[in-house]
């Protein structure tokens, strides 16, 4: 894949990534507004919501410094190459993920 793509992938990735941290900030915020109208009958709901919107958080943080890890490989033109092996990474797997570290096959066998 060239650079230039691959930036722009990149790019695009973290955008999305941080309207949907953004997002989850703002429903936050606007939950935390209203609490002091909530209904009382169910207490749990907002812990609930709370714990979702904090795990979502988590893993739009963690995309965020997989993206910065990937920028990082364009940069030192290791980019498309596996971290663990050194393997190429297969073009269509980066343009479904750009920020794919790993071959399919690695990746497989880490969730194992």
């Amino acid at each position: 894949m060239d650079e230039r793509h691959a930036r722009q992938l990149l790019r695009e990735e973290r955008e999305e990534v941080q309207r949907l941290l953004a997002e989850v900030g703002r429903r936050d915020a606007v939950r935390e507004a209203g609490d002091e109208h909530a209904d009382r009958d169910d207490g749990a709901q907002p812990l609930t919501a709370d714990g979702t919107d904090e795990a979502v958080a988590a893993g739009l943080r963690a995309r965020l410094d997989a993206i910065a890890r990937a920028e990082a490989r364009l940069d030192a033109g290791t980019y498309g190459l596996s971290v663990k092996s050194g393997e190429p990474i297969p073009d269509e797997r980066l343009e479904a993920d750009p920020a794919a570290e790993l071959t399919v096959q690695e990746a497989a066998a880490a969730r194992r």
